[in-house]
């Protein structure tokens, strides 16, 4: 400091402290022997000239005759919404525009951060630390998710539910978010964890509520409260927008997409594809969750017992359409899908269960055909087996006929060879027919085993369903020997010597 002007260095200041604590030098006397002003001393004799020091107003001149502007314009915004409100870049340029203010943008966004916190706009959230109760609340949500199926990639939905005390969850995928396989997803989730939870926490899906009223009030979907009432726990649903309410699943949601499916995982079927994901779920637990002393998997079987027990019987989570008749092409439409009988069903009444992943039909009592649940519309689900015995009738229509179309997308190059045999040996028509006996025999045997006799007929040329029966039948070691007739009937023993008298013999 040069002439007592600026920031007073430490050693000035320890000097005036000093000599008015110590020496009891007055401040008129300090200033004069120092060359500081009387203002400069006061204040080093007051605290500290370096520190902190709050500002008890922050002025803003410049400013000064817009802020009732801006105040209206973002009180107006409380009834706006929430994406079309003021933004402190906007405020500015309608300021520049409508009020020629000639200021800086800096200004205002200063302002306006300040002014929005006064009025309550744009508020970061602000959450409640929490310690769930044992076994009492989980929450369930639905996620989206690409899985290889089959060979081809499809988006997929999976329900998830997660304890909110354990962080134990259940993950299981569906073709649709439609309500019955929401109720599945529930039911194999409450097997899942042993017990039903009290309390389920929800987005307001509509699989679930069928009004959003205003605060807290929903009306239900009838079947839902069915299902409630039934597994009886409490359902608490989400204010909207409010997926924070329930962020232990959100977050699960993600953890699966990342840690289940990446790299993409591939099954050859639905079932496939849950079944590997329920292990990975079986897995999940062994690590501590944050501020907790305790891991998951301990933490889970801390909480079994609090669970309230599941019913003796599930809840019937089936659909009946009892007033379906097969069509001219042997199949039921059943919830805008076609799925096929055997062809000597046309024209029946048939009575169809759909559960939210198989299809079951039935005339009278018997169980005639059983399919993969089709969602969708204007869908077949046909098999080929229904329709031979029709293609035997008519074999020029074999290879055009849809359902043998489809199965020869999958069916082994070996049968394809059979085919080609057959008609060479026997000619189209009657080969097509010996052929179909042999698709037949699928009825009787396993898949692996008609496919081996199939191959064995091929290496040793021959061609007829006959050859190929036989090969099934010694493959599952059928012994065959012949036994005597003995209630059958015999001829008296022939004289054999009257054979002499021919001929005029002797």
């Amino acid at each position: 400091m040069e002439g007592g002007k600026g920031v007073l260095k430490v050693d000035q200041y320890e000097m005036l402290r000093t000599a008015y604590r110590v020496y009891g030098k007055s401040i008129n006397e300090i200033a004069r022997i120092t060359g500081h002003s009387r203002n400069t001393v006061r204040k080093a004799l007051r605290g500290e000239p370096w520190g902190y020091r709050e500002r008890g107003h922050q002025p803003f001149p410049v400013l000064g005759k817009y802020l009732g502007v801006i105040d209206g314009w973002l009180k107006g915004d409380k009834d706006r919404p929430r994406k079309q409100r003021h933004t402190a870049r906007r405020i500015y340029r309608r300021l520049v525009e409508e009020y020629g203010y000639r200021g800086s943008e800096g200004t205002v966004r200063r302002y306006v951060r300040l002014a929005k916190v006064i009025l309550g706009l744009g508020m970061a959230g602000v959450f409640i630390p929490c310690d769930p109760e044992a076994g009492y609340e989980a929450e369930v949500d639905w996620g989206q998710a690409v899985v290889n199926l089959g060979g081809e990639e499809r988006r997929l939905s999976f329900f998830c539910m997660r304890s909110k005390y354990s962080g134990k969850h259940f993950v299981r995928f569906y073709l649709c978010e439609r309500q019955q396989a929401f109720f599945d997803g529930h039911m194999r989730a409450f097997d899942f964890f042993g017990g039903v939870f009290p309390v389920l926490i929800y987005d307001n899906l509509t699989v679930a509520i069928r009004k959003v009223l205003r605060g807290k009030g929903r009306i239900e979907q009838e079947a839902f409260s069915k299902f409630k009432a039934y597994y009886s726990f409490v359902s608490r649903f989400c204010n909207p927008g409010s997926g924070h309410e329930k962020g232990g699943v959100e977050g699960m949601v993600g953890f699966v997409r990342r840690n289940y499916l990446v790299p993409i995982l591939e099954a050859a079927d639905l079932e496939e594809l849950n079944e590997r994901v329920l292990w990975k779920c079986l897995a999940y637990g062994s690590h501590k969750m944050a501020g907790r002393d305790r891991t998951v998997e301990e933490l889970y079987e801390q909480e079994k017992g609090h669970l309230l027990a599941l019913p003796e019987e599930a809840f019937s989570n089936v659909e009946v359409s009892a007033g379906c008749r097969v069509d001219k092409y042997a199949t039921v439409v059943v919830d805008k899908n076609r799925y096929s009988v055997p062809s000597r069903y046309a024209g029946f009444k048939v009575r169809v269960l759909l559960y939210a992943e198989r299809v079951e039909i039935f005339y009278g009592t018997q169980k005639i055909a059983a399919h993969e649940r089709l969602y969708g519309n204007n869908k077949w689900c046909l098999h080929a087996d229904h329709y031979l015995e029709l293609l035997k009738q008519r074999p020029l229509a074999f290879h055009s006929a849809r359902a043998i179309r489809q199965w020869r997308l999958s069916w082994p190059s070996s049968l394809s060879a059979l085919l080609e045999r057959f008609c060479f040996a026997q000619g189209e028509t009657k080969g097509i027919k010996d052929f179909i006996t042999v698709l037949m025999f699928y009825r009787d045997y396993e898949a692996g085993e008609v496919e081996a006799a199939v191959e064995l007929a091929l290496e040793h040329n021959l061609s007829s369903s006959d050859g190929v029966r036989h090969l099934l039948v010694c493959a599952h070691g059928i012994e065959t020997s012949i036994m005597p007739l003995t209630s059958w009937g015999s001829l008296p023993v022939p004289d054999i010597s009257v054979y002499g008298q021919l001929g005029g013999g002797q």
